[in-house]
């Protein structure tokens, strides 16, 4: 009777692991950084700086190295539930998810067995403390959860923010829609046509040009597959240092 009842169990369990699965959820871990108002998730490996203007808030996350794929998942939405199948799930808030953004990465911590929450080959979420405490409760520090990738609901268009010198554009795209992150992009001056960018590090997009004193417009190809021309976005007296919204976003 015992071994019957201990097989039923099992394969409930394994019915639930495999609905899961075809349900595109992904075990995983979180923690939480950044403080009650999540002030101290602002910068990060992304290159954002301040989340709020570059439309994310606090509803953020620094993804592990199995998660971050060197960059190319900033921008990126994930939506977090709290698994309470697994051990931690007690500390759990049932019923609650969250969405938050990808804008930083958290390093293996090599002083810890197996480089810690972030060793390589873990899938872990760092998460803003605000967006954490919507689904675990604070005293565990630490819990089990399920992640899926979703796409990316923004207000307004996406935003270039400029830096560099005088023939070296780095160009920090931010507040995509749709898939949320970068494939490729393209810059063109008013005087030249348009130049491949390569990603430099993080969300930031470089171009070994002189193209100070001209009107930029950009061209972005994002993870979903979409292409966007955003032409004549940035003014000739634009600085090093200023960034410039469009009317325009991504869906996919």
């Amino acid at each position: 009777m015992e071994t019957t009842k201990s097989l039923v169990l099992l394969c409930t369990v394994l019915a639930a692991c495999l609905a899961l699965a075809a349900a595109g959820w992904s075990p995983g871990t979180a923690t939480f950084y950044g403080g009650a108002d999540g002030s101290g998730t602002m910068g990060g490996a992304c290159g954002y700086d301040n989340l709020y203007n570059a439309g994310y808030g606090v509803n953020n996350a620094a993804l592990s190295t199995a998660l971050f794929n060197d960059g190319a998942s900033c921008g990126q939405c994930y939506k977090i539930i709290c698994d309470r199948s697994r051990s931690g799930g007690q500390y759990c808030k049932p019923g609650n998810s969250i969405t938050v953004t990808a804008t930083n990465l958290c390093p293996p911590n090599y002083a810890l067995p197996n480089g810690g929450w972030c060793g390589p080959g873990r899938p872990h979420f760092d998460m803003a403390q605000p967006a954490w405490e919507h689904i675990g409760v604070y005293q565990a520090g630490v819990v089990p959860v399920l992640y899926q990738q979703v796409k990316c609901s923004r207000s307004g268009g996406v935003r270039f923010s400029i830096a560099g010198s005088n023939y070296f554009l780095l160009v920090n795209i931010q507040n995509l829609a749709g898939s949320g992150s970068v494939a490729a992009a393209w810059v063109k001056g008013d005087k030249t046509g348009w130049i491949q960018m390569s990603r430099n590090w993080g969300a930031n997009w470089q171009a070994l040009s002189g193209l100070v004193g001209q009107s930029l417009s950009f061209a972005v190809t994002s993870t979903g597959g979409q292409y966007i021309q955003f032409l004549n976005v940035v003014p000739s007296w634009w600085q090093f240092g200023m960034a410039f919204s469009t009317n325009k976003n991504f869906v996919r």
